[in-house]
């Protein structure tokens, strides 16, 4: 597609926050998923960079149905998508914009969040058909403020920032436009690598609380 207007097919309604879960062993992948849901958090990325990755979309998916959108983050190449679609995930996430990834997805029925920086890389990767575009790295590019500027004429691109951004950004984010934000590191923490799911629910209740109030 080559205009700039919403296609039906650009809309984002897994909540306003997705957990990107990324590294670890891959022992408590089921485990922080499930913490993450229970505090309310409706939309979980797991990356390919992340051990036990294919697993883990699996169990979401076998243990919360429809109730969460489980997509795959970091998608290299179009089989990543077949593979994470056998699964029965529900969207893709890279941190660059590939039309044949895009194509695939588009092909099996999942949303595309696409990696775009600049406003020619965000219009690019909407044009190409973009569920909503991942702005990367969201804080390095000026966070909230570079947001509100790049949306003042973009206003029909639906965004979801990533990269940087921490429970108490959410609010300024989605106030400047975002769809929705992508967190990682600051959400999750440490609790891939050493199963601390106290901690992980404490931040994921903030993280809820913080986009419902």
């Amino acid at each position: 597609m080559t205009d700039t207007a919403p296609h039906p097919r650009h809309r984002h309604a897994a909540g306003s926050a997705v957990a990107i879960l990324r590294g670890g062993t891959g022992e408590h992948v089921e485990a922080v998923v499930t913490t993450l849901v229970e505090a309310g958090v409706r939309a979980v990325e797991l990356t390919t960079n992340t051990p036990g990755w294919r697993e883990g979309i699996a169990r979401t998916v076998e243990r919360h149905g429809s109730g969460v959108a489980v997509g795959v983050g970091t998608v290299m190449e179009p089989g990543q998508v077949d593979e994470a679609a056998a699964l029965g995930a529900t969207f893709a996430v890279s941190p660059h914009t590939d039309p044949a990834i895009g194509e695939r997805a588009h092909a099996l029925g999942l949303g595309w969040y696409p990696g775009a920086a600049t406003p020619s890389e965000i219009v690019r990767a909407w044009q190409l058909g973009a569920r909503a575009v991942k702005v990367f790295p969201a804080a390095q590019l000026g966070g909230p403020a570079f947001l509100r500027q790049v949306l003042a004429p973009l206003d029909f691109v639906d965004v979801v920032p990533t990269g940087g951004i921490g429970i108490d950004d959410v609010r300024d984010y989605l106030a400047a436009g975002a769809v929705a934000v992508g967190l990682g590191s600051p959400l999750v923490g440490d609790a891939l690598v050493t199963g601390d799911l106290a901690s992980l629910r404490e931040r994921a209740t903030r993280l809820v609380a913080e986009i419902t109030r």
